[in-house]
């Protein structure tokens, strides 16, 4: 019973967190700073290639090399193909990172994984079937809406958008505090299940590695670096759960996709928080 009202409770906090963050990014950028990184081609393709095509490969390697249980390297695989987490833009404002980059990739992160994971999900895993509109579904009613409303207010009412900002501001870094500590009572036993299977050191290499990959072809600015590396390590965890559920009987595929986000969220917070408080982070340079 308490387990089933953590759950609730945490799936509340997601959507306020998401909504809220949606909306105060909208209420302080404009869509040409948001589309203004993205008209650089070659990030845009490393960034792609950097979650479309090392991740997977990141993912069925470490699953070869730790010798993971069929469910757990299921669960990694489609957070390796799952990308554009709704966290990065909050982490890239942590880190005091390239929010309109942070935004900009989000979204187009988001919409590739729409189009991408039915096309190769199949391929890596036959039998397989992924309904793009279910992902497509909760992409455009909790992030792009919410995300338009706000660049709309920016747009029409500026003083009102300017007002709202640190309120939603706000509400977005409380709801995001109770996700995190939520989403870790609820989940608490599913991630003693895992222990003893390799599963946990899996998410945190699988992890660590993702940051790096973002790292290393993020561009020669540290602000752009480190969103790259913070987007690429933390995956789409409502993508990967939509498909666990729908696709697999087997419980400890979406146990690992949980866990992996837990670790995640736990490594990448508190490396945002100390980017931000760095001076060269500020500067921006290189």
């Amino acid at each position: 019973m308490l387990a089933a009202l953590l759950n609730k409770t945490s799936t509340v906090a997601m959507l306020s967190f998401v909504i809220s963050s949606m909306l105060a990014m909208g209420a302080g950028l404009s869509i040409r700073q948001i589309i203004q990184p993205l008209r650089d081609a070659r990030l845009v393709v490393l960034a792609l290639m950097a979650n479309f095509v090392l991740m997977p490969l990141l993912a069925i390697g470490i699953s070869a090399v730790l010798y993971l249980d069929e469910p757990l390297r299921i669960g990694l695989l489609l957070l390796g193909c799952a990308a554009g987490a709704p966290f990065l833009p909050k982490l890239a404002e942590l880190a005091q990172g390239n929010l309109p980059f942070a935004v900009g990739t989000m979204v187009l992160l988001m919409v590739a994984t729409v189009g991408y994971l039915p096309i190769v999900m199949p391929l890596l895993l036959p039998g397989v079937a992924v309904n793009p509109a279910q992902i497509g579904q909760s992409l455009v009613l909790l992030m792009l809406l919410p995300l338009g409303i706000g660049l709309c207010l920016k747009a029409r009412f500026e003083e009102l958008a300017a007002t709202a900002k640190p309120l939603l501001d706000r509400a977005s870094n409380i709801s995001l505090l109770l996700l995190v500590l939520l989403i870790t009572a609820a989940n608490i036993d599913k991630v003693l299940q895992v222990f003893g299977t390799r599963g946990i050191l899996a998410g945190v290499v699988f992890v660590a590695l993702g940051l790096a990959v973002g790292w290393s072809v993020g561009g020669p600015r540290n602000d752009t670096r480190w969103v790259l590396g913070l987007g690429t390590g933390q995956r789409n965890i409502a993508a990967a759960l939509v498909v666990g559920t729908e696709s697999f009987s087997d419980p400890r595929v979406v146990v690992m996709v949980i866990v992996v986000a837990i670790i995640g969220l736990i490594v990448l917070m508190p490396l945002s928080r100390a980017l931000g408080n760095r001076p060269l982070m500020a500067a921006r340079g290189s």
